[in-house]
């Protein structure tokens, strides 16, 4: 006989799980000739042969249904001086772009200048896991500069690592 674990309680989980710093990337691509993008705190490297990336994006979102049409999309590791960038890609209204500096690669990923690192990527394989999705995304091209301190986000709070 299986029993039943009790809930948990989403603010317990979101405590724990903030217990745990992450990087945070900046997610977009040009739609219809606009800059799209989210903010993500779930990137993680997955594989190097093939080389794959992959982002958790909640089944809220309003931006990733509209963002998942590109057919690139880029990756930006933001840089500790990047926390302004982090909040207007997470915020639900307004130009998420505004003051904002960015490229466009060939294909359509957006790409935000000043980041420690950035991958061009596209989807591989998407994945729906309990209230999000876990997006695989295959890497076509990247590159870092490590001398550019990287964002962190810990107990729901953007940070920066000391030296």
């Amino acid at each position: 006989m299986v029993t039943a674990l009790p809930a948990l309680d989403p603010r317990r989980l979101r405590h724990v799980f903030g217990a745990f710093p992450s990087g945070v990337a900046a997610v977009a691509a040009l739609v219809d000739g606009a800059p799209v993008g989210i903010a993500a705190s779930s990137f993680t490297s997955v594989s190097l042969e093939p080389p794959l990336v992959s982002l958790c994006v909640a089944h809220t979102s309003n931006t990733w249904p509209v963002l998942r049409s590109a057919a690139r999309i880029g990756v930006s590791i933001l840089s500790a001086d990047q926390d302004r960038a982090a909040r207007q890609l997470a915020g639900r209204g307004g130009d998420r772009f505004a003051e904002l500096r960015w490229r466009v690669s060939e294909h359509g990923a957006v790409l935000l200048d000043g980041a420690s690192g950035w991958i061009e990527t596209s989807i591989e394989q998407e994945v729906r896991a309990g209230d999000h999705d876990v997006i695989l995304l295959r890497v076509h091209d990247l590159d870092a500069d490590h001398g550019i301190s990287p964002l962190v986000f810990h107990a729901s709070q953007f940070r920066r690592l000391e030296p």
